[in-house]
Formats: C-alpha cells, structure tokens, sequence
C-alpha cells in the first residue's frame, strides 16, 4: 500500500503541474486510484507505474479523467490503459451493463432472442506509448478480441450470442439482427478513425443505434449501476451452447437485400474497389459482382490489416481524398472509368470518377445530391412516387437537396441532429405508420447513404449499386458524374459545402471546445468580417424542453450561423457543432449560387468556392483568436485533420527542416528529416508540404535534394 500510495502522491503532484481544471485532476485521482488497488486491474498496474514514474502527467490524465463516453455514434476512441480508453474493461462494463439495460427494457425474453456481435479488422499495436519490456494485456488487442471479452459477459448473463465465421461490416449487422430477431446487437469497430482506435457501437432490436434518452439510460447503466461484471470464459460459453455462429444464409440474404435495390439495367461502367483494408470485401465487393458490374480490386488495400499500412496517412476514411492514392494508380491499369472505396466497416462509401482525363473526387454532399437526383428521377419512372415518398437527411447535409426535393413535390425531412441514428428513427416511425414504401433514400454529409429499408443504419454496398447504375446511364449517353452533377448545379445553383475542424486533443482540448460554445452563446456577434449574420439558431432551444437526457443535451451542442446573402449567392451558413466521437470541434461551411447557363459552370463555381474559402479564413480566424492562437495563413494547407498543436509545431520546426540541407550525406538527411517531422505521424511530408512549398516555392524532399 505505500507504494500506491507514493504513486499516487506523484500523480497528484504531476497533474497539479498542468494547465487543467481541479474538477478533471480529482476525478482522474479516483480512478487511478482504484485500478491501482481493484484486484481485477492488477495486469496493468506495470504499465500504469510506468506513466507515473515516467511522468507522462497529461496522456496519465487523459487516460483516467473520465469514463469514455458514448458519442453520435457509440463508444469509441484510443486503445490503451484506463477508463478513459478501449480495453477489455471499459467493454465488459459496457457489456454488462448493457445486459442489465436489456432486462430491464424486455425481461427475460432477452436470453432467448440474444444479440448479435461483429467485428471489424482493428488490431492495436502502436509503439512508444507504454514500456514494451513489461506486460501489457491491450498490446495487440484486436477488435475479434474485444467481440469475445464481450461475448463472455452476455453469456455469463445467459444471454445467447451469435457470431460470424469473420469479420463483417456494420450494416451487415444491422441486417442480421432485424433477419434474426434478436434483441440487441454490438459492432466492434472504429469505423475511419485512425489505427490507434477502436471501441463499440450499441444496435437495438430494430437494427439501429440508440437514441436519447435510451442511450443515457444505457450510459447510466454502465456507469452508475455496474457493481460487477460477470464473465465466463468464451471457450466454456461455446461449449454451453450460449454462442451460435451465423449460417451462410444470413449473408445471402444481406447480398440479396443489397442487390434488389437496383433501379436500372445499366452495368456498363467499369469499377475499381477498395476496401481500404476493410470488411467491405464481404458486402460491397460481393453486391457488385452480383449486380453484373465488372469489378476490380486495389491489390494493395483488399487485404484485412488494422495497420491500413497501404492507406496514405494510415486514415482510412473516404472523406479523405489521399485514401485513393493506391486506387488512382491501380484503376489507370485496369482502365476503370470509376473507384469506389469504404471505411473499415463498410458503411461509408467513398467516389472517384474519371472526368476528362482527370481522377476527380466527390465528397459526401456531392454523392447525396447525385443520389437524391437520381432516385427521384428513377422513382418518377418506375411510377413509385406517391404522397408519402420522403427523402430524410441530417441539418448539416447539403441544403440543395432541399431544392431538389421541392421542385419535385416531394418531402424532404431535412432538420435532423448529426448521427445516421437519427435518419434510422425516421425510418422506424415510417415502418410503424406503414408508409415505409415511400422511403427513397437517408443520407449525411460524411458519406452515409441508405437506398433501401434492409437494415437501420448507412450502408456503401447499396449506395455503390446506385452510383455505378447512375455512371452507367452517364457513360452510355457519353457523359460522366461530374457532367450529371454540373446539370444539377446549373438548374438549381452551385452549392458549395466544405468541412473543416480544430482538434485538440485531451482534458484541455474539452475545456478548449467548450469555451469556443459557450464563447457564441454569449457574446452577440453580428458579423465575421464582410459577412453579416441574419440568423443564429441554437439548437438546445426549441423542442424537446427539457432536453430529454445528457446525450440529448450532447447531440444538440450545435450552433447555425445563417447570413445574409451576396450579390451572388441565394444561402450562406456556417454550423458549428463539436465531435461526438473525437476530441475537435467541427465547422460545416455552405454557400449556394444562384442558378447559370451550362456552359459557365467552371467559372460560377469558381465564384462561389471563392467566396466559401473567404468565409473559412475569417471564421476560423476568429476561433483560433478565442483561443490564444495566432494562425499562420500557411497553416490551412497542413493536412487539416491534424490536430491544432501539431500545426503550430509545424512551424516551430520549419527552421529545423531548412538546417537539414546543411548535412551533407543523403542517408542522414532522411533520418534527421524524419526525426523532424516524427510527431505528425504517418506520411508526415505530405501533411506538411503544401504549407513549406507555399513559402519556399519547393517541396521539402526537394528542397533538401532527397528526391
């Protein structure tokens, strides 16, 4: 005990060193306190003596402040030591407390109609974080691993289980549960997010995640009402009959459910896939071939690996354009006229489309306004339109689809907080009123698409049969995408939208976010420069009042900034809304055009990204003053996913990366380079070279000649 209690002196001590509230300094005191004395945390007291004595206070401190919380989209974030991360013990707590949520929602009835548990390929194995010559039980932990700890607290409940032969993606689950009828079901994953994470999204019954309030009630559970998780060993669980493993019908069925949402015969475009290391080879992959596309695969991101060693930057996320480095060079050989890429767990999609020569990337506001425009015209067809046909999107989502649903005479429910949970509830009112048949298409700005009422969350598989069947008609009129999605623009006008955000990162990086709210909801701005606000829309007013539970509160942590338009423009807004899922605070910038004869178009959209960058800079200028930070201009040509103290160290470093040239053998140049730029992690030159080239007319490898 005195050696606890000496190491919880220092930690103390340490933590009073940084710039933090008392609040987060005493409640990390408490945890590490108990998982240095609760027997069941005793494989990793090595490791946590090792941060004490190494007085790594703030990544201690982030690791122990809090409970890792639910977000938009479940339970995510970094694999690692403490309450505040993704290991066996936050999952388990978070099993077994499920379990007592599910008894308490639907009794007994639970054990019988079970939950279903998937996995994606995540497998945890960063170095440099914790002592490498000691025990360290989250070193290699994959996400299978994370399934089977989960497993052994349902079945220890009684729950039965069931499980596929391998990994599967997320709308999979979500179609296995409604094919299944079970109760509940947990997909082990992190989605995009970087190699270093993992976690778990909560499915109920219906194939969606949970909502306010029921993901409080199940927060609470976890949190409040958790005295002891019970476990039995996966092997005795199996032997016990409490763990079913999946028939290969279920997937047949999931394909089948996929491909019978084609609108057209039209196959004739040739597709480059990528799995992006991912599940999607299990759901995309098959839907297509079954669909008669001719399809070919990045040989070198369709292997599963949780490193996603083929992915540049090691982000595996088709919000990012850089994902499609690899394919753009493999569909050049192939002679593909389309690349279409998905996250890890296969519900994002990602496009790509050969337009005049050129690979042109589409992001996830452009794909929705291509599939909106697309459904409708194909349902007007088909005779499916009918009073009730809905087209349901997220507040953030492009407003141009607004429009287009208009001037068709068609519902659009267009208001909803971010989180495809939102879209699935829409859909759930709409099955329980019996007007699921006029459901055409939900999506959301990060590139979630559902075209069909298969499962309750976004699903790629079925958004990539639209798009290819779009292309096809496209190609076949000898016309692409981008010429669909300019004929768009032209009738309605050129909508712009452009995410950017500020992360940063630990206790301080809450503290930071919050004030940047808390910063617009008190003070009474009228302007950001030029551009004059005729709205703020705060979305903690308006209804439901009270705010039905914390997550509801978190979930409308948003703020609209509406202004008055341009000469030019008919719709300018900025929404602001912090991270449900990781430590930034997101800004989603919109302006719309007025509608131009076909032939300006590149000009007209010129115009209006203009005016959209101009809005950016004086906005996010403004935040980064809220904070202290005086932003370089070059700053907003660093990769913008970085977070903000690595973009100000960038700096900081620059003469450093000048000094290089001076070394005069090559070999040495390269290491002194990477040990330079080591903090910006993987492809740290293409992070950083848009922002040196700006300044030193050269890029870095050739400015130091190590080209």
């Amino acid at each position: 005990m005195d050696e606890i209690n000496v190491l919880l002196k220092k930690a103390k001590n340490g933590f009073n060193t940084l710039n933090i509230g008392e609040n987060y300094v005493s409640s990390a005191l408490k945890w590490l306190e108990s998982w240095l004395t609760d027997p069941q945390f005793e494989d990793y007291f090595p490791q946590i003596r090792y941060l004490i004595e190494s007085q790594k206070w703030n990544f201690l401190l982030d690791s122990f402040y809090q409970v890792i919380p639910f977000g938009t989209g479940g339970r995510r974030g970094t694999v690692g030591i403490g309450p505040n991360r993704i290991n066996p013990w936050t999952i388990q707590a978070s099993a077994q407390g499920h379990c007592q949520y599910l008894f308490k929602q639907f009794g007994d009835e639970v054990r019988k109609k079970g939950v279903v548990l998937t996995y994606d390929v995540r497998k945890y194995t960063e170095k440099g974080v914790y002592d490498p010559y000691i025990l360290n039980p989250i070193m290699d932990l994959d996400a299978k691993d994370l399934a089977k700890a989960a497993a052994e607290v349902y079945a220890a409940n009684g729950v039965k289980i069931y499980m596929f032969d391998g990994v599967r993606s997320t709308p999979a689950l979500s179609f296995a549960i409604r094919y299944l009828k079970a109760a509940a079901g947990d997909m082990f994953s992190a989605s995009h997010n970087l190699p270093t994470d993992n976690g778990k999204k909560i499915y109920d019954h219906l194939g969606g995640q949970l909502i306010p309030p029921h993901d409080q009630i199940l927060v609470d559970e976890v949190t409040e009402n958790v005295n002891e998780i019970l476990r039995m060993p996966f092997e005795e669980a199996e032997k016990k009959g409490l763990v079913h493993y999946v028939s290969a019908d279920v997937d047949k069925a999931f394909i089948k459910s996929i491909c019978d949402v084609s609108l057209s015969d039209e196959k004739s475009i040739r597709i480059l896939f990528s799995p992006l290391h991912g599940t999607a080879m299990t759901s995309i992959y098959p839907a297509l071939k079954s669909a008669g596309f001719h399809v070919d695969i990045d040989p070198k991101t369709s292997n599963l690996s949780g490193a996603f060693e083929n992915v540049t930057f090691n982000i595996p996320n088709p919000e990012v354009e850089q994902s499609f480095d690899t394919s753009i060079t493999a569909a050049e050989t192939t002679g593909a006229e389309l690349i279409i890429n998905s996250d890890p767990d296969a519900d994002r999609i990602g496009i790509m489309v050969k337009h005049q020569g050129d690979w042109r990337f589409l992001n996830g506001n452009e794909i929705a306004i291509l599939l909106t425009e697309y459904a409708i015209s194909k349902f007007k067809s088909l005779g499916r339109i009918t009073p009730e046909s809905v087209v349901i999107k997220t507040e953030v989502t492009t407003s141009l689809i607004d429009k287009i649903t208009t001037d068709s005479n068609i519902k659009c429910i267009g208001d909803l907080l971010v989180g495809f949970k939102y879209i699935a509830e829409e859909l759930n009112k709409l099955e329980r009123d019996g007007k699921i048949r006029g459901f055409i298409l939900g999506t959301e700005e990060s590139h979630g698409i559902l075209v069909g009422d298969y499962c309750r969350d976004k699903d790629a598989a079925g958004a990539a049969i639209w798009i290819g069947e779009l292309a096809s008609e496209q190609k076949k009129n000898g016309k692409t995408l981008v010429d669909f999605l300019d004929e768009i623009y032209s009738r309605y006008g050129y909508c712009h939208n452009h995410l950017t955000e500020i992360r940063m990162l630990g206790a301080k990086g809450v503290e930071q976010i919050a004030s940047i709210m808390d910063h617009f909801r008190s003070e009474t701005i009228d302007r950001f420069g030029e551009f004059s606000i005729r709205q703020m829309t705060d979305r903690w007013q308006g209804d439901p009042q009270p705010h039905l539970s914390i997550t509801d509160t978190t979930s409308r942590n948003v703020l609209v900034f509406t202004f008055k338009d341009l000469p030019s423009t008919q719709g300018i807004r900025v929404t602001v809304r912090p991270s449900g899922t990781e430590p930034k605070i997101k800004m989603y910038y919109e302006v719309i055009g007025k509608a131009f004869p076909i032939e300006t178009a590149d000009e007209n959209k010129k115009q209006v990204a203009a005016i959209r960058q101009k809005l950016e800079r004086i906005f996010m200028d403004y935040c980064y003053r809220m904070l202290g930070v005086d932003f370089p201009e070059r700053g907003y040509l660093l990769f913008w996913q970085l977070p903000l103290e690595h973009k100000l160290k960038y700096f900081e470093m620059e003469p450093q990366i000048l000094k290089i040239k001076e070394i005069p053998d090559k070999n040495a140049r390269l290491n002194a380079l990477s040990e330079c730029l080591g903090f910006l992690g993987s492809n740290p030159v293409e992070k950083a070279d848009p922002a040196f080239r700006a300044k030193y007319k050269a890029g870095i490898m050739e400015l130091l000649e190590l080209n």
